[in-house]
């Protein structure tokens, strides 16, 4: 069976811009929160939030679509804090929809990266320090051990967009067959999903760990400027980058991805992909269209970048987009976003909790209605 199905971002690992603000790590964020309104207001803070960003409505939601698989992002530090209860409750929640899970790193001990969605705060000491990488294999020897005989799990995404920066590939392939041996020595049933470098761009130096249940993942937003939102203007199909943009163009940018499957015999997980909506005036259901159809062309299983978002001017935002100004927002300044609870929590709590409900989020039709199309589409 095709995976076909959405992200939930920004639930387990919390995102700035998907939360309206500036891309800060979420442990920075929270280290300025407890600074502000003390210990035991964060916890409560981060329990409120994983309780009501996303509900069992959600769930509910997503299966209407038709999707039938969700990637979970999830930080490393709430397994430490929190245990594996939120993995579960979502799992459980998969399983009453009949939808499957796919359990994502996305924040690794260290940072596989140096972006924020990383935990990161502007270096990837997951390469630099041995002793990360033996927590993440001990963190996935825990997680695999409680979960694996969960109905809704489909797999383990080990690390999100590893970026090695000037280090050997070498250093990732070792890591990965670690992962790889840790994972089956426990549970050989699941999917293992590997995750090229450079953001999930570069493959072929995985073709050495392709075996039964392991599966290659790639990400792709090209022509980034345009489904970013980076250089307004640009119009899909159209001149991005000085480069012509079209069905065809992207056939061809996929290809080597397809023919890397064929050859290897191995299936490819395009874990994320998606667009800034700039009210469908650019040319970005062209976009979505053009690159569904590859997709599904070339057998490849995928889920969308994100599911709920607030709206805003750069970046992938969600199914689900906050399209209304408020105090916990504030577009225009000086403080943007989600840095604005940390000011209002103690006196706005039960406005926030309300903020954050689905029910006040406006569902992007048109991009769901594409989904959809393409979701019940069997090829």
């Amino acid at each position: 069976m095709r995976l076909k199905g959405v992200n939930l971002g920004s639930w387990l690992l919390m995102e700035g811009y998907i939360l309206g603000g500036r891309n800060i790590a979420e442990s920075i964020f929270k280290q300025n929160f407890k600074k502000t309104n003390g210990t035991a207001a964060l916890c409560e803070f981060e329990r409120l939030f994983r309780d009501n960003f996303i509900k069992e409505e959600d769930f509910k939601n997503i299966a209407q679509m038709g999707a039938n698989c969700i990637r979970l992002p999830f930080n490393y530090r709430l397994i430490k804090t929190n245990g594996l209860s939120y993995l579960k409750k979502a799992l459980m929640l998969a399983d009453k929809y009949d939808i499957g899970i796919i359990l994502d790193l996305h924040a690794a001990p260290g940072a596989q990266n140096c972006d924020w969605h990383s935990d990161s705060t502007g270096k990837a000491l997951f390469w630099e320090k041995e002793k990360f990488r033996k927590e993440t294999l001990q963190l996935w020897e825990e997680i695999v051990s409680k979960v694996k005989e969960e109905p809704a799990l489909i797999g383990f995404d080990v690390i999100n967009e590893p970026v090695l920066d000037q280090k050997p590939t070498s250093i990732l392939t070792k890591f990965y067959k670690e992962a790889i041996e840790c994972i089956k020595a426990i549970d050989k049933k699941h999917t293992i999903f590997l995750e090229g470098s450079l953001w999930a761009q570069r493959i072929d130096f995985l073709r050495d760990l392709i075996e039964e249940n392991v599966s290659i993942s790639i990400h792709t937003y090209q022509p980034l400027d345009f489904t970013f939102n980076f250089v307004p203007f640009y119009k899909f199909p159209g001149k991005i980058n000085n480069e012509h943009w079209d069905a065809d163009k992207m056939r061809k940018y996929l290809e080597p991805y397809f023919l890397f499957s064929k050859d290897n015999k191995v299936p490819i997980f395009v874990g994320e992909f998606g667009i800034n909506w700039r009210g469908g005036f650019w040319g970005e259901l062209n976009w979505l269209e053009d690159i569904l159809k590859a997709f599904d062309d070339f057998g490849f299983n995928y889920t969308y970048w994100t599911y709920k978002a607030v709206s805003g001017y750069v970046f992938p935002d969600g199914l689900y987009q906050y399209i209304q100004n408020s105090k916990y927002i504030l577009r225009e300044g000086p403080i943007h976003g989600w840095e604005n609870y940390i000011t209002n929590f103690q006196k706005e709590k039960n406005n926030i909790l309300d903020f954050w409900q689905t029910k006040n989020f406006t569902p992007n039709n048109a991009i769901i209605s594409k989904l959809k199309e393409h979701f019940k589409n069997e090829n």
